[in-house]
């Protein structure tokens, strides 16, 4: 996990779902993968296995939960175990309305210790990792101080690492959009951490655009999270391996991943997935080549339509490759 912790890609609730993860995993197949937020309480009380189930192919992946009750994280845990989670992650930096009123995400940033006996519990119930991924602090908190005792909670508690996004969270006034942009960036304060918390793996989320912003940052964190930039333009992933990892094979091609991805398409038809269900995490692929727009519209709109299957998927290519052999010619 240390290794596979150098390079993740962010749990982004309504995105990072499994067949956003098969996607990502063809890019590349050393990163730290994570699921959305699940709550504990879906799992608990809901069909634990819908929330649950992953593709063999996904590995390593985290399960991220969200919640504050130690023991119904613990029940969530033992719910988790039949599934091959590489490590279990608590969410303390969401900071969207519909989360803090359950009580869960970053306004528990105020709440350290409690924070701690969920991290106890958890621990008590698995043999896996159990990390935390938080803010630098929320509304008025004095991040030099507020973060250190949340830290050093952490640390008590028995946590293996820790994702730390360097922005604060503003609970009000700020929509869940707003937080992601608007709180300055403080990297400096995530590097202090680390150095503070060392040898305890810190990880650095925010505002991290390319791999050569978030390669810059490995001279100071012991790896690197990127989110939306890396859901958005999905072939930056293809890099990685080599970048981060030290893998010297040759990047997964689009004509690759598309091919791949119709395969796994036409295997979940099967089981009754729809085909836009998968082709909406693919719009990125094609940015900045030629025929982008229309590879976007064939896989967002034509998808949608009654009976479309994975062939939908070589009209988008074809739109991409027809203009390079035209170019080529």
């Amino acid at each position: 996990m240390t290794r596979a912790r150098r390079f993740s890609v962010a749990p982004m609730i309504d995105l990072t779902d499994r067949h956003c993860r098969y996607l990502h995993r063809l890019l590349t197949r050393e990163a730290l993968l994570f699921t959305e937020m699940i709550t504990a309480a879906a799992i608990v009380h809901g069909d634990a296995h819908r929330h649950l189930r992953l593709n063999d192919e996904e590995a390593p992946v985290a399960l991220q939960l969200g919640g504050s009750d130690p023991a119904e994280l613990a029940q969530a845990i033992s719910l988790a175990e039949d599934y091959a989670y590489a490590e279990i992650n608590l969410n303390v930096g969401c900071p969207s309305d519909r989360v803090q009123s359950g009580r869960f995400g970053a306004c528990l940033m105020a709440e350290p210790d409690l924070v701690a006996d969920c991290v106890r519990a958890m621990r008590d119930t698995t043999d896996r990792p159990v990390t935390v991924k938080c803010r630098i602090g929320i509304d008025d908190q004095d991040t030099e101080q507020s973060l250190d005792r949340f830290a050093d909670a952490m640390v008590a508690a028995g946590v293996d690492a820790l994702y730390v996004h360097a922005r604060k969270a503003w609970l009000k006034g700020l929509s869940p959009k707003e937080n992601r942009t608007i709180p300055p960036l403080d990297y400096d304060r995530v590097h202090r951490l680390r150095a503070r918390l060392a040898p305890l793996p810190v990880m650095i989320n925010g505002g991290l655009e390319t791999l050569d912003a978030a390669e810059a940052e490995m001279a100071h964190m012991d790896g690197v999270m990127l989110g939306r930039a890396a859901y958005h333009t999905p072939m930056l992933l293809a890099e990685v391996d080599r970048r981060f990892f030290g893998i010297a094979t040759e990047p997964a091609t689009i004509e690759a991943v598309m091919q791949a991805m119709a395969a796994y398409a036409d295997r979940e038809a099967e089981e009754g997935t729809r085909i836009n269900a998968i082709t909406r995490h693919m719009l990125g692929l094609a940015n900045g080549l030629p025929g982008a727009r229309q590879f976007r519209q064939i896989l967002s709109v034509d998808a949608c339509k009654p009976g479309a299957d994975s062939t939908v998927m070589s009209r988008a290519l074809e739109a991409v490759t027809r203009p390079r052999l035209a170019e080529a010619s």
